[in-house]
């Protein structure tokens, strides 16, 4: 049987799972967190929050913007993030991206700041990083908060967030870096800013203790059923029970099921119990180095074998390649060359999604970004891939590209 290889590779191997059950007896969630908050930053600027999303929803909570207030937001996020940004009476506001480095472009950022915009929300993409100065440059022009989002560019401690930046936002929930089966951390530059935040937190209900547990069952099972021989006969064996391979496996690894927003933010309302706040310490004082270079280097390879412009994002700096995406205007038969090949490459293995325009103003749609997350596809490039692979790999996905290109 052709072995048939997962398009991710979670980043927690069988110690870190025996520390997540391990972490389960806790019971002082103020002093895990202090502790947790200590070893990310020295200088009291850490936050641990239950998720990115919530900590983005605290952070606004805080801030208790105007009514109306516009946030713009680089133009390619997670869907929720502009959602909370609804639910608090705000604007969002989307900037188009470099597609080489999926920054957003600083001229349409400037175009775009009106007298209600108040903060410009950044995200990191795919394992890069984006060069936060230009942005930097019309925040400070315009009395603007700089917020960054690096949910999918932790690279350990002591990168912390770029010091630019007003809040810096990292998640480690089961796809992520360093994984913590959930959590979040905030590096909060602003002290009464951070005082604040801190005041409302303490008034959430506690994380429970029962929903860390089916974390740990939950990844226990991931980790041991995308290994090559389970996910090869999973590959095979669902679709004939006419269950959707692509939908399972993306839900299986969703931290928030979709619902309204009231429920949503219902969910968000949580501060992190002391077993999840134990884990993250542990993993954060234990980080993985090793694999996070392997992973990199994993990713330029891959890069280096493919036709030049293929992959997306390939110029942003000091890149982890946490995803590896490729932009393709035939995705289907690129999605298809590569299970041939053995790989499952797929349209969903971020749930990042194009920042819509508000209502009526068709001149601020992030075009570039929606005709790049349409063509999207990406493939797997991570260290445990058996040797030959990436050759593999690429050989399949170029074929494919340039019989493609010849037919066109």
């Amino acid at each position: 049987m052709k072995r048939f290889h997962a398009r991710h590779r979670l980043d927690i191997g069988p110690r870190g799972l025996a520390a997540a059950f391990a972490a389960l007896p806790a019971s002082d969630p103020e002093r895990a967190a202090a502790d947790v908050e200590h070893l990310w930053s020295a200088d009291a600027t850490g936050l641990a929050c239950y998720s990115v999303r919530s900590a983005f929803h605290l952070l606004l909570t805080s801030l208790d913007l105007p009514a109306g207030s516009e946030v713009m937001f680089s133009a390619v996020t997670h869907p929720d993030m502009p959602r909370i940004a609804v639910h608090h009476g705000l604007v969002p506001i989307p900037v188009d991206l470099d597609v080489a480095t999926l920054a957003p472009h600083p001229e349409l950022l400037l175009r775009a700041v009106s007298p209600r915009t108040r903060m410009v929300v950044v995200a990191h993409l795919f394992g890069g990083r984006v060069d936060l100065r230009p942005t930097i440059d019309v925040c400070r022009r315009n009395g603007l908060l700089l917020v960054e989002d690096c949910a999918q560019a932790f690279r350990g401690v002591p990168h912390v967030g770029d010091p630019l930046a007003d809040v810096s936002m990292f998640s480690f929930g089961i796809l992520k870096t360093a994984t913590a089966l959930g959590g979040a951390m905030l590096t909060v530059r602003d002290p009464a800013l951070l005082a604040r935040m801190r005041v409302r937190h303490q008034c959430w209900p506690l994380q429970r203790r029962s929903s860390q547990l089916k974390r740990a069952v939950q990844t226990a099972a991931f980790v041991a059923l995308t290994r090559p021989l389970p996910y090869t006969v999973l590959a095979r064996v669902i679709p004939s029970l006419g269950v959707d391979f692509d939908q399972l496996v993306n839900s299986a690894a969703r931290a928030f099921p979709a619902a309204s927003t009231v429920e949503l933010v219902q969910r968000l309302e949580q501060r992190p119990g002391a077993p999840l706040l134990k884990l993250m310490a542990h993993r954060l004082g234990n980080f993985d180095r090793a694999r996070l270079l392997a992973r990199a280097a994993s990713g330029e390879r891959l890069a280096s074998m493919l036709p030049i412009g293929l992959h997306v994002g390939g110029l942003a700096p000091d890149h982890t390649h946490w995803l590896f995406p490729v932009a393709c205007d035939r995705s289907d038969d690129v999605i298809r060359a590569a299970r041939v090949a053995g790989f499952d490459a797929a349209r969903s293995a971020s749930s990042v999604k194009p920042v819509p325009a508000p209502a009526g103003r068709p001149d601020l749609e992030a075009r570039c970004a929606q005709d790049l997350m349409s063509r999207l596809v990406f493939l797997p490039a991570y260290p445990e891939l058996p040797e030959g692979s990436l050759e593999a790999l690429a050989s399949a996905v170029e074929g494919h590209h340039n019989h493609a290109y010849a037919s066109s």
